[in-house]
């Protein structure tokens, strides 16, 4: 799949961060891609920040990234499968002491790929002349994805990252999503949350959703039965796109000249290929539109 997609228009490969079911771990994953592979670029969506302390996952990354030749987007975010933290027997904090966590990781994952050694005395890390070399090839730092639904995590994001995945916001037990989060007016309220909050730094954002389903040329009930309970309240947004490829088209172009998303992720691996003809014209449509640097990714 690794080689297929490195001479496919998808640019980045992302693979996600749960313990249980069957995946594969995603920093392992991303290296054997890195050795396959020297176009696509490689990333997560997102890592959950309780499974790895800050120092171990900065070596990682930075090694992987060096492997990669700086290929590495590192998406990272509170956890919140509260499965895999049962299962694993790790404790699940209420959502604020996790968000506490998280903006501490940042900071120390920043701290540790600077240049010079690196000292921490946070509530949860600490830190005293942490020098991890070799750095990353990416300066200062590999881009950083944040992803969240609820606004304490959205205004957070706007201000520490580089992409920011806008998620539906978690159900309170941590089992699913909030069915009061799904939608059109939710998402653009996040954005109009997201613009607000990232004030300067909004030019230089780029803004991410995850794609549950993608039918293109195929009938709608033929989507996973988990995302087809869902079609009603998904359709009209970005998280669902159906219909011919010229329809899908512009329903990507739709969305990234209304909300600004350039960042489009496919959840569900087999509707990659569908999606080739979609990524090519919607590249050819932005080409002589934006800079290289706004382009959108798939």
């Amino acid at each position: 799949m690794v080689r297929a997609l490195e001479d496919s228009p998808v640019d980045v490969l992302l693979v996600n961060d749960h313990l249980s079911g069957l995946r594969y771990a995603p920093l392992t994953a991303l290296s054997v891609a890195a050795a396959l592979t020297s176009r696509i670029r490689l990333g997560t969506v997102v890592l959950a920040n309780d499974y790895r302390h800050p120092a171990v996952l900065a070596k990682e990354i930075a090694t992987l990234d060096l492997l990669s030749e700086g290929r590495v987007e590192v998406g990272i975010g509170s956890g919140w499968m509260r499965t895999d933290y049962e299962q694993a027997g790790l404790p699940f904090d209420i959502p604020k002491v996790r968000v506490r966590r998280l903006r501490e990781a940042v900071r120390y994952l920043r701290g540790a790929w600077a240049d010079e050694p690196f000292d921490f005395d946070g509530e949860y890390y600490q830190a005293a002349g942490l020098d991890l070399d070799p750095r990353p090839v990416q300066r200062p730092h590999p881009p950083l994805m944040l992803g969240g639904g609820g606004p304490v995590m959205l205004r957070f994001a706007a201000q520490e990252a580089d992409i920011i995945n806008i998620t539906n916001r978690t159900a309170a037990d941590g089992r699913g999503v909030d069915p009061a989060d799904v939608g059109i007016g939710p998402l653009r309220a996040k954005v109009d949350l997201l613009r607000e909050a990232a004030a300067a730094r909004w030019p230089a954002l780029e803004l991410s959703v995850s794609v549950r389903a993608a039918a293109v040329d195929r009938p709608i009930s033929r989507l996973h039965p988990a995302v087809a309970a869902q079609v009603d309240s998904l359709r009209g947004t970005p998280f669902l796109l159906e219909g011919s490829v010229a329809q899908v088209t512009e329903q990507v172009l739709r969305w990234h000249d209304e909300l600004g998303i350039s960042y489009f992720v496919l959840g569900n691996t087999e509707d990659a290929a569908s999606m080739f003809p979609v990524m090519e014209r919607v590249k050819t449509a932005l080409s002589h539109e934006i800079t290289p640097q706004e382009s959108t990714h798939a």
